[in-house]
């Protein structure tokens, strides 16, 4: 018998012997090697195939998404796809247009800081691979963001910024800045508005993180008293470097899944307040509950956020929260616990424009976003919807 049309089976074995590989090759190899070493070998090996004659190209042909049904257009930006990576894997902008070409929609470049800082001692990257789970405690490690600014403008002066790319489809890049670890808390604004200030003329859009938990004291941002004026400084600071030639860059912000539910209604009530572009829903966690992993294995992992499978509940009821307060006022991002295109979908019909994934990458390899694009164009058809747009908050509406 042949799998369902749209089932996680049939979506696999739509990408042939390639993802059966990558798994042999993570249970084989990958897993045995530390998380962060593995990381660089396959972001290296990444970047250099796609600067081969005609490799990005062709990659792009592939991989990417074109179905028509998945085209979506969310803050200015016109996307060939919902599905984007989210922060953290490609810290100082080093491989935008290599990580696009394997299909995903946009990518989101940092976490960057103002001034560049090493991270955390190392390790600081774990695997928990019987929860399809990574623990990180990277300490926002960057080149800072002027050296992220200079990479990202070298993109604008070859003509693939802003969604144009010479390889053909969008190559949008977002920015996600953080606080600079030995700027004390009264620094905070003016921090965050110097990398502002210098990454306004090259990214698309840009996303203050406010909600990592391996930079101490920088969750404490996301008080109201404390949140308002970061947001006001560094929507200011984006506004005064828009010309003609250089437009508006969209502005959003990025909140932790701990937050308490009136904590999440307080900061969507500031960004409907501040106009706001978005939301991303959510960051790591700093819970440990409900885990597969043997408790003296977690125990032994240490202190981190955690991304991937155990924190899918809680991301989604987090963003049915925010959509239930913004409506369709402000773009909302689902992130946390994304693995396949079941995930994706549930993620829409609570109410994102778009999604992003980072651990689900890891543990899918370099055809799961074709996969999931692919299963997700499905499920929008099989539900009768032409596009992205008319699916989001689906399921909000039928509950009415």
């Amino acid at each position: 018998m042949r799998p369902a049309a749209g089932s996680p089976i049939a979506d696999r074995l739509e990408c042939g012997p390639g993802i059966f590989m990558y798994e042999l090759l993570y249970r084989l190899v990958f897993r045995r090697v530390p998380a962060e070493p593995i990381h660089r070998l396959a972001f290296g090996a990444i970047r250099t195939a796609a600067v081969l004659p005609g490799a990005a190209g062709e990659l792009r042909r592939r991989l990417g998404p074109t179905d028509p049904v998945l085209r979506v257009s969310a803050f200015g930006l016109d996307l060939p796809g919902p599905l984007g990576l989210a922060a953290g894997f490609d810290k100082d902008a080093r491989g935008v247009d290599a990580l696009a070409a394997l299909g995903f929609a946009f990518v989101e470049v940092g976490t960057v800081t103002a001034q560049p800082q090493p991270g955390n001692p190392q390790p600081r990257m774990f695997r928990l691979s019987a929860d399809r789970a990574l623990v990180n405690r990277m300490g926002f490690n960057n080149q800072g963001a002027a050296a992220v600014a200079a990479r990202l403008g070298r993109r604008t002066s070859r003509g693939v910024s802003r969604g144009v790319s010479r390889t053909g489809g969008a190559t949008y890049a977002g920015v996600n800045i953080g606080k600079t670890k030995v700027v004390p808390e009264s620094g905070a604004v003016a921090d965050y508005v110097a990398s502002a200030h210098l990454l306004a003329g090259v990214a698309d859009y840009l996303v203050v993180n406010v909600s990592s938990p391996n930079t101490p004291g920088l969750r404490d941002l996301q008080a109201i008293e404390h949140l308002r004026p970061l947001l006001t400084g560094v929507r200011k600071a984006l506004d005064e470097a828009a010309t003609p030639d250089t437009p508006r860059v969209p502005l959003l912000v990025k909140i932790a899944p701990d937050l308490s539910d009136d904590d999440i209604d307080a900061v969507a009530d500031l960004a409907l307040e501040l106009r706001l572009d978005g939301i991303i829903a959510t960051n790591t966690t700093i819970g440990r509950e409900g885990l597969r992993t043997d408790p003296a294995e977690v125990a032994a992992v240490g202190a981190g956020g955690l991304s991937g499978a155990p924190l899918k509940a809680r991301a989604l009821e987090v963003l049915r929260r925010l959509y239930a307060r913004v409506g369709d006022q402000l773009v909302l991002v689902g992130v946390g616990g994304i693995e396949n295109a079941d995930d994706a979908w549930e993620r829409i019909r609570a109410g994102a424009t778009l999604v992003q994934a980072y651990t689900g990458f890891i543990y899918g390899g370099p055809f799961w976003a074709r996969r999931l694009h692919r299963g997700l164009a499905r499920r929008i058809r099989a539900a009768g919807y032409s596009s992205v747009a008319e699916a989001v908050g689906s399921a909000t509406r039928s509950r009415r």
